[in-house]
């Protein structure tokens, strides 16, 4: 693929290419000089500006890349594996013609499959009922079902409406949908049982038993969930994010658990990466490390269509997934 030679490329994402080689095998058939991420972590903002200081192409997770256009003047695109943007400093990039593309389909059913996974994870104790069975207890708790629940989606784009058709089939009290465009067309081709309808944010707060966010990390939403609108939440309610850290106060969340306000917590993302946080020290909350994307099959996908945008961009193929220039916007 492509006949672009002597280009070097930088991995930063890990893992990479462990159950599909494939993006590999096109980058060695390229004859590029490929270096990856061997570290097992995230690496920092500056660790990756030393490592791809040199390389024309990145294959970017969710690094923060300022520093790498400080110090790279050689950098050409960056292809980032998943679908958040927040990481990449987009106005710079377009100062300097650098080409930005995602994997925004890719990662769309992981993520859905796993927030409806971490809903039930919280609402019904099971990390709590699994580390009491380790420690020698039989604890029984009686926690919320979905079927019987009010359930609000903060953010109806692909994986926010992805989890309104999987909550559908368990037949919800009521799901209501926030978002700032009109989703009222999305919400009407919902399944039957879903009992959908768009509401507004406090609305949401204030009446639902679970509110699941699912917007991205922008200006506009960084502090969404701060301490005011945990206050607002009904008592015993749930909150998941698996969209990003940022959207919600973390030390906010930790006193609404403390105090016994919320009912639990799911949470896959955190303002700084890898947590470290006072909310590991809570009961009443389910902790995982940014692997909503994380299934086999949409990991491998992300990783193949990331590659395939370099793979076309040195073979002066049009992007199959540039970033759009709503998102230019909506980070300035």
């Amino acid at each position: 693929m492509g006949n672009s030679r002597g280009i070097s490329v930088f991995v930063s994402t890990t893992p990479f290419a462990e159950h599909d080689r494939t993006p590999t095998q096109w980058m060695n058939a390229a004859g590029w000089r490929v270096c990856v991420n061997d570290t097992r972590r995230k690496l920092t903002s500056q660790e990756v500006a030393e490592r791809a200081r040199d390389c024309e192409a990145i294959i970017a997770g969710t690094e923060d890349l300022n520093a790498l256009l400080d110090a790279n003047r050689r950098l050409k695109i960056i292809a980032r594996v998943g679908v958040g943007l927040d990481s990449v400093p987009l106005e710079r990039c377009r100062e300097r013609n650098i080409a930005v593309a995602y994997t925004p389909d890719a990662v769309t059913p992981a993520v859905a499959e796993f927030a409806v996974g971490a809903m039930i994870a919280a609402c019904r104790d099971i990390p709590g009922a699994d580390r009491n069975m380790r420690g020698g207890g039989w604890r029984r708790t009686q926690g919320i079902r979905i079927g019987e629940s009010r359930i609000g989606i903060v953010g109806f784009g692909r994986i926010g409406s992805t989890v309104g058709r999987l909550l559908a089939g368990f037949a919800p009290a009521a799901l209501l949908v926030h978002d700032v465009l009109d989703k009222r067309a999305d919400i009407a081709a919902l399944p039957a049982g879903a009992a959908a309808r768009q509401a507004s944010l406090n609305e949401i707060l204030e009446t639902c038993d679970i509110v699941s966010l699912h917007v991205p990390l922008r200006q506009s939403t960084r502090g969404l969930i701060g301490a005011r609108e945990l206050r607002r939440m009904r008592g015993g309610s749930y909150l998941i994010n698996t969209a990003r850290g940022g959207i919600v106060d973390e030390d906010a969340l930790y006193d609404a658990l403390r105090s016994g306000h919320l009912g639990g917590a799911a949470v896959d993302v955190f303002g700084r990466e890898p947590y470290t946080g006072p909310l590991r020290e809570l009961d009443r909350v389910v902790l995982t490390a940014h692997m909503g994307s994380c299934s086999i099959d949409c990991r491998s996908r992300m990783e193949r269509d990331a590659t395939a945008e370099i793979v076309r961009f040195f073979s002066g193929d049009a992007l199959a997934y540039p970033v759009p220039d709503d998102e230019y916007a909506n980070q300035a």
